[in-house]
């Protein structure tokens, strides 16, 4: 996992661009629309998601059609896997003790 995606979608406008995407390709010019920016802003996010390997633009004619890429995304979760399995633990371990508490509580 590179800390470049987590750099990249910091910025709140690139990570809305990220979710536009999910929906599937967008123009520059419908992404600086829906997000109301300015098409030079939309282009300089884009170019941030790009280098960080977020988004990929494939050129027809004279437009360029952004879509995300998922592998980042999945490496993320991937990373985030490790961290679940700490949480999982440790929910279980206040549940554990809650309903110790209210066993004791009972009597």
């Amino acid at each position: 996992m590179d800390i470049t995606t987590f750099s990249a979608l910091a910025e709140p406008n690139r990570f809305r661009i990220v979710e536009l995407l999910l929906t599937g390709p967008l123009t520059v010019g419908e992404i600086a629309s829906r997000l109301e920016l300015r098409q030079p802003q939309a282009s300089k996010h884009l170019k941030v998601l790009l280098e960080a390997g977020l988004v990929e633009a494939e050129v027809d004619a004279n437009r360029r059609n952004y879509r995300l890429c998922m592998e980042p995304l999945q490496a993320i979760d991937a990373w985030l896997d490790s961290y679940r399995a700490v949480w999982t633990e440790r929910f279980d371990n206040l549940e554990n003790y809650l309903q110790k508490l209210q066993s004791e509580d009972n009597k």
